[in-house]
């Protein structure tokens, strides 16, 4: 599991899968109903990509994201 610290490492991981599924950005924003340019952004690590498409886009990868408290992690 890699963890997510900010935008660009989540879209990073995104072009990651992605690129592993010999998907085009095209292809992937036509099986998630978004446009090709917020799939570029996401990738990009734009901070004001919207959470909700995001997600759907690593659902249709086959990821799953969660979120966890640091707190739960402390020694």
């Amino acid at each position: 599991m890699q963890s997510v610290s900010d935008s660009r490492s989540f879209g990073l991981i995104i072009r990651q899968e992605r690129k592993s599924q010999k998907l085009t950005q095209e292809q992937l924003a036509g099986l998630t109903g978004v446009g090709v340019r917020f799939v570029r952004e996401l990738e990009a690590g734009k901070e004001s990509c919207q959470v909700g498409r995001a997600l759907r886009v690593a659902a249709a990868l086959g990821l799953s994201v969660s979120v966890g408290s640091r707190r739960e992690s402390a020694p």
